[in-house]
């Protein structure tokens, strides 16, 4: 994300470059890992352009944060694992489109925050159920009543974030740090990995009955899997997997 003097805030035209750019990835069968990063240095994503959106009509921005949900549910919906690299401050939507991200590594100096309510407003591009499902119900809600802000470290602590990192001189430690967990990513199966992200994503939202169903569903498409002759011959060969995600 490159949007500097707007420091990533999600515009319209912003929003809608990055829903070309997910429907692009939501069909690209050779990408196994994807990572959003920003270029704007200190900044990850001022979440809404507030500017903009004092211009809109009660129904034009009821429109266009319904619009932003949908783009987080969709960044939800890769089908490969995602990873938010957080060096800047991320704010109301843009710690929602972390959140919207499968793993997230931060910065030990970022600011991470869903601070709507002191706008008067809620998370509204999918934060009031994405952050409880990350840190638990009873600090998510007191990090949404209060509009708090919490640094990587604290973030880490309440799970909001996998990875936290001292930043660099560069200002890109975090993005460092994600794509070391991308390459502890790369070498694994990519038709297994896309299946447990599927069994995993869809199991949190139903009863472990019905859980045990989906992943015996995502099991048995990996069965046919030349990845996973490979893995069995692999292991008895005792050498590394030469996995094509075939």
């Amino acid at each position: 994300m490159c949007r500097e003097r707007a420091r990533n805030s999600l515009g319209r035209v912003f929003v809608s470059q990055m829903r070309e750019l997910v429907s692009n990835l939501h069909h690209d069968s050779t990408a196994r890992v994807v990572i959003f990063r920003s270029l704007v240095h200190g900044v990850f994503c001022a979440g809404a352009d507030l500017k903009e959106r004092a211009q809109m009509t009660n129904t034009e921005a009821e429109c266009f944060v319904h619009g932003l949900r949908s783009l987080m549910n969709e960044i939800a919906a890769l089908p490969m694992p995602t990873v938010a690299a957080v060096d800047g401050f991320a704010l109301g939507g843009g710690l929602e489109l972390a959140l919207a991200c499968d793993l997230r590594t931060a910065a030990n100096t970022v600011q991470m925050g869903l601070i709507e309510t002191t706008r008067g407003l809620l998370p509204g591009a999918g934060g009031s159920q994405r952050l409880p499902r990350a840190v638990g119900f009873a600090v998510a809600k007191e990090l949404i009543f209060t509009g708090k802000r919490v640094g990587g470290q604290q973030a880490l602590e309440l799970g909001m974030v996998n990875r936290a990192v001292a930043q660099n001189q560069s200002g890109d430690a975090a993005y460092s740090e994600a794509l070391n967990l991308a390459r502890e990513i790369l070498p694994q199966a990519p038709v297994a990995v896309r299946m447990a992200k599927e069994a995993m994503n869809r199991g949190m939202e139903v009863d472990i009955t019905t859980g045990m169903a989906i992943e015996g569903m995502c099991y048995a498409r990996v069965i046919p899997t030349r990845d996973r002759q490979e893995g069995m011959a692999a292991f008895i060969e005792k050498r590394p997997p030469r996995y094509t995600g075939e």
